[in-house]
């Protein structure tokens, strides 16, 4: 399945939309520096929990992409299978890099016969064997995951150690990182959008304090003429959210992931959002993976059905399928109802209704 510059992903709880974005996370791990395979699956508590609930026992867990731009959308082609050797270490079973439909890196190859150590590593994560296909190994890494827990920027303590950290524990050190004249050119655009959500803003910064911790500062309408002033711990949750949702948005790099954007978000910001993100990607060309249980924000008219995913829990697994292959959502579109209104119900959980009775 080919994904747009921007895909909505949507379905059912535990249909899997987090796992959706958590493979590309993976693929990330891997190919960053001072992650790999062994540290990428340690992180997620082993490969038996990696494995899909359905998987039969002893199954390998398996990815493959295609990664290539508008002009040549399949350049190249990763394939990445694991299972876990006798020490329970994730073991290599298979990689293969194609490109433009061609092989060129394939493993377990005779050094790895030799030398059965060598399958506890990817190609992917290793300079001296990536050579050929850096430029892939290199998307993977510049991916970026984005899940603000404002408490966590509140209490950065609990992510101590944690180095970009997704879920904000250092997200103000990160952006303290940025060289400060792009910092700033940031700061003020998120000033004015956040001014619209937050009318009574009227200033940001970002200041260090005696220790050197870093910390968010918004000036406020008040009624001394002087303002009053707040830090990350008493700004709201929203405006915590948006300012990292913002902020992600303006940044460079690679694919966006975007884990349900509209979290503490009035709903008319919601709206707001596939706009804010279309803006951007005509700037940065990132592309954006966005999973969302929000119909306000499936309100744009200018979503396309092809950009909607649309997750179906099976016994064996998860379906993804777009909008555009449902006959039923076409035709409601074409009778007059929005693409929420559309898509959203098929989304809800049978019997929903009988929770009103406990």
């Amino acid at each position: 399945m080919g994904l747009e510059s921007r895909a909505f992903i949507v379905g059912p709880n535990a249909a899997g939309k987090s796992n959706f974005l958590d493979a590309f996370r993976f693929l990330r791990d891997v190919a960053s520096v001072g992650g790999g395979l062994q540290d990428s699956v340690d992180r997620r508590g082993g490969v038996s929990r990696i494995r899909a609930l359905s998987a039969r026992q002893k199954t390998d867990i398996a990815i493959e992409v295609t990664v290539g731009s508008d002009d040549d959308p399949t350049q190249w082609s990763y394939e990445l299978r694991f299972g876990q050797d006798r020490r329970r270490r994730a073991a290599l079973k298979r990689e293969l890099v194609r490109r433009d439909g061609k092989i060129v890196h394939r493993r377990p190859d005779k050094d790895d016969e030799r030398d059965v150590e060598r399958l506890t590593q990817t190609s992917l994560e290793q300079v001296n064997l990536n050579r050929e296909f850096r430029g892939l190994s290199e998307t993977f890494s510049a991916i970026r995951y984005l899940h603000i827990v404002p408490q966590l920027i509140r209490e950065p303590e609990r992510s101590v150690g944690r180095r970009n950290d997704p879920f904000g524990g250092d997200f103000l050190e990160q952006v303290a990182s940025t060289p400060k004249k792009t910092r700033d050119a940031r700061l003020r655009q998120i000033l004015r959008a956040a001014r619209v959500a937050v009318p009574q803003l009227e200033e940001l910064r970002l200041e260090p304090d005696v220790q050197g911790s870093w910390h968010l500062r918004g000036k406020y309408q008040h009624w001394r003429a002087t303002g009053a002033w707040q830090t990350e711990q008493d700004l709201s949750d929203g405006t915590l959210r948006l300012f990292g949702l913002l902020w992600a948005m303006l940044e460079q790099g690679g694919s966006l992931l975007l884990e349900e954007p509209e979290l503490s978000l009035h709903p008319e910001v919601v709206r707001r959002i596939p706009q804010l993100l279309a803006r951007t990607q005509k700037r940065s060309g990132r592309q954006a993976l966005i999973t969302t249980h929000s119909s306000e924000l499936l309100q744009d008219e200018g979503i396309g059905l092809d950009e909607v995913l649309l997750l179906e829990p099976q016994a064996e697994g998860t379906h993804v399928r777009t909008a555009s292959d449902f006959d039923d959502i076409r035709a409601l579109l074409d009778g007059g109802l929005t693409l929420a209104d559309a898509v959203m119900p098929k989304t809800s959980p049978k019997n929903v209704e009988q929770l009103s009775l406990l």
